[in-house]
């Protein structure tokens, strides 16, 4: 429980100052201008008084329950003021000060020590290098913000400081009647103890929010945010703001699987995978907050558009074309409505044109008649001020109407001079208004994203039976071997002990025997060399496609051997691989590697030589359930592929999905591998299975 860092009947601050200007002086300030009722302890052994409170040398010599203290001191100070606030029964802590792992190594010793001290002393902790907690519903200002917000139904936690102060400053500004307030702040800084995991938890018991924000630089433990993510966004949406979206920072990786993961895959797909919104800047951040915190989302896709002109009507229904919304098809009762009662000229399908002299009641016809319609799941109402535009009294009947109904109506009075004096009206109104209509529609989206999450049925994954006796001999071979790639003769028995299709294969070590090989699969076959010293085959000029008779076997027996020899003269070379040479199907490519924060990340993809071209991928979190493959498998920009396109037959999407969940449950269960690519893997037609033609593995000790 973080109960007393939100709602604490008294607090210490610990590094209290006389000096107005110092933090520990505007601490103290701050708690006192914010109309905090409990009791209040500076801490300062130099001074008797602080603020015209009463001050104490330490937190022990208060002698009174103290719930919360904030320290503000020099880094070298925490421990010894942490420790005295835990023999004086002090439960939670927020460490402003700076000098901890931000600082580097020697700061970093100094916080696993703060860390170790509060886990023995049962204590919490906050921080350190962060801003405080700031509480409007308590009257409590924990922080030295020079904002205090006012009360509100949105959270918000930060790892940043600096942007904390700034999303504080942005929700003083809407202080309106119908403006955005705030229920918690909290800035956590260097994550210490609470980690943002802590806070979706605590804020998802909290009865005072409705709304969970959070910018966040990095998530150590990975299943501990989904698994609390995953159940409070089934209640309540969380807006994620997560910075570092490159690949810059992302581990060198061998595998295909790992080179296209990069350093924000693995987040896209657990925010994905437990309902997290995803704000992809502080633009979409602020828009969020604004439908989410006043609207309930739409029940369905289905978008309505009101206009009084054509172009935006058409920027905005282009852009719901690219989401998950789609455009509404209205219902003869309110084509017939709209067709009486507006102009010969206005357009009556959707989007909604109510043309460009439409004055407020042309607006209110319009709108009303959208909103009834039972074909209509959203409406963004849009206005450009033209002569005959009334904005203002527009902006009250857009207001009016958003009362009378469930659904989310979102505006766009776009412009600045005449358009400002509509959007304070609807901000008012509490009706979230934005200055371009693509922002509202996909505001929109994720409005109805969050609302599909919370009644999606997640689908459990089946049941596999694995090889295990064979999966932990290939895993003992290996170590003993000291390898961390394993050949191709390895890593097919870990498909074939996965129950993973492959084509048949025989090794060969004799042209003889190659012949006989390729005479008992009885088909055009395939030649690779078999070398756990010689893993890139095709660089050897180890692989031999296309063989129809004796003799092109055994020149292409010999032909392999002579290239792997002058490839690397010292290699242990087994013989070839003679395998039947598949052919048909759809090339995908699929695959995991290990992130460091959240684990086992499987892969789905366009295969063959398109998947380092097109970079066509999607990812997921292990283990994954029935409904998470297929929506991985749909994120693909070309998974019409796999559908039947242009008249193709549909592919044994089944099949696909099945070997994608058996790669899950390996993953999970058999951590030793670390990266797996199955490139290409053929999908055949539907009920025609699937085929593995190629794979690698990775494995850790």
């Amino acid at each position: 429980m973080l109960k007393h860092f939100f709602q604490p009947d008294s607090v210490a601050v610990v590094g209290a100052s006389r000096t107005p200007g110092k933090i520990g002086h505007d601490l103290v300030k701050n708690i006192l201008d914010a109309g905090f009722e409990g009791d209040i302890f500076p801490v300062n052994p130099k001074s008797e008084e602080i603020l015209g409170l009463r001050c104490y040398p330490e937190p022990g010599a208060i002698g009174k329950k103290v719930d919360l203290a904030v320290i503000v001191l020099p880094a070298r100070l925490v421990l010894q003021v942490v420790e005295q606030c835990g023999e004086a029964g002090i439960d939670s802590v927020i460490v402003i000060s700076s000098g901890f792992k931000e600082t580097g190594e020697e700061g970093a010793g100094l916080e696993n020590k703060l860390v170790a001290l509060c886990r023995r002393l049962e204590m919490r902790c906050i921080g350190p290098n962060c801003l405080g907690v700031i509480s409007p519903p308590d009257g409590l200002n924990a922080s030295f913000s020079a904002t205090m917000p006012q009360v509100g139904n949105v959270a918000f936690f930060s790892q940043s400081g600096a942007l904390g102060t700034a999303v504080l400053d942005w929700f003083a500004g809407e202080k309106t009647a119908g403006g955005l307030g705030i229920s918690r702040f909290v800035s956590y800084g260097n994550k210490a103890d609470v980690d943002e995991s802590d806070l979706i938890e605590a804020l998802g018991d909290d009865p005072g929010t409705d709304v969970i924000l959070g910018y966040v630089e990095s998530i150590e433990d990975g299943a501990k945010f989904m698994k609390t993510a995953r159940k409070v966004t089934r209640e309540k949406p969380i807006i994620i703001l997560k910075s570092g979206r490159t690949s810059a920072g992302a581990l060198a990786a061998s595998s295909h699987t790992g080179s296209l993961a990069g350093s924000d895959a693995a987040y896209e797909a657990a925010f994905k995978q437990c309902g997290v919104i995803r704000a992809r800047n502080v633009t979409e951040f602020f828009d969020y907050i604004r439908a989410l915190s006043r609207q309930a989302p739409p029940a369905g896709p289905r978008t309505a558009i009101v206009t009084n002109a054509g172009g935006p009507g058409i920027l905005a229904a282009d852009t719901i074309e690219t989401l998950s919304l789609e455009m509404a098809r209205f219902s003869t009762t309110t084509t017939e409505v709209l067709g009486k009662k507006l102009p010969a000229d206005a357009n009556i399908k959707n989007p909604v044109d109510v043309i460009g002299d439409a004055r407020a009641e042309r607006y209110r016809t319009a709108l009303g008649a959208v909103i009834e319609d039972e074909n209509v799941d959203g409406i963004v109402v849009i206005i450009t001020p033209q002569t005959s535009t009334e904005v203002e009294e527009t902006a009250r009947t857009v207001g009016e109407l958003a009362r009378t109904t469930d659904k989310p109506v979102l505006a766009s009075f776009m412009g600045s001079f005449l358009a400002d004096r509509g959007a304070k009206i609807l901000e008012k109104e509490g009706v979230p208004n934005y200055t371009h209509p693509e922002r509202a529609v996909v505001t929109l989206n994720a409005m109805y994203l969050s609302r599909q999450w919370k009644e999606k049925n997640i689908e459990p994954a089946p049941v596999f039976s694995f090889d295990n006796d064979g999966l932990k001999a290939v895993l003992k071979k290996s170590a003993e071997q000291n390898r961390n790639e394993l050949g191709e003769r390895q890593a097919r028995k870990i498909l074939e002990c996965c129950s993973i299709p492959l084509p048949e294969s025989i090794l060969a070590t004799d042209e003889n025997e190659a012949v006989e090989a390729a005479a008992q699969i009885g088909a055009t076959t395939v030649m690779k060399l078999a070398s756990d010293d010689i893993l890139h085959k095709s660089d050897a000029g180890g692989v031999r496609l296309g063989l129809r008779t004796e003799n092109e076997v055994r020149a292409a027996f010999n032909s392999i051997m002579d290239s792997a020899v002058a490839y690397k003269p010292d290699a242990r070379i087994e013989g070839v691989l003679v395998q039947e040479m598949v052919k048909g199907g759809t090339e995908v490519i699929v695959g995991f590697n290990r992130d460091p924060q959240f684990g086992p990340l499987v892969m789905f993809g366009l295969g063959g030589i398109y998947v380092e071209l097109l970079k066509d991928v999607s990812f997921r979190v292990a283990p994954l359930s029935r409904t998470d493959v297929r929506e991985m498998v749909k994120d693909i920009r070309t998974a019409a592929i796999l559908k039947g396109a242009r008249g193709e037959k549909p592919g044994d999407l089944e099949a696909l999905e099945d070997c994608l969940l058996r790669l899950s449950k390996l993953a999970t269960e058999y951590p030793q591998f670390a990266e797996c690519d199955i490139n290409p893997l053929l999908v055949f037609e539907k009920g025609g299975g699937i085929c593995a033609l190629d794979v690698r593995f990775r494995v850790e000790k």
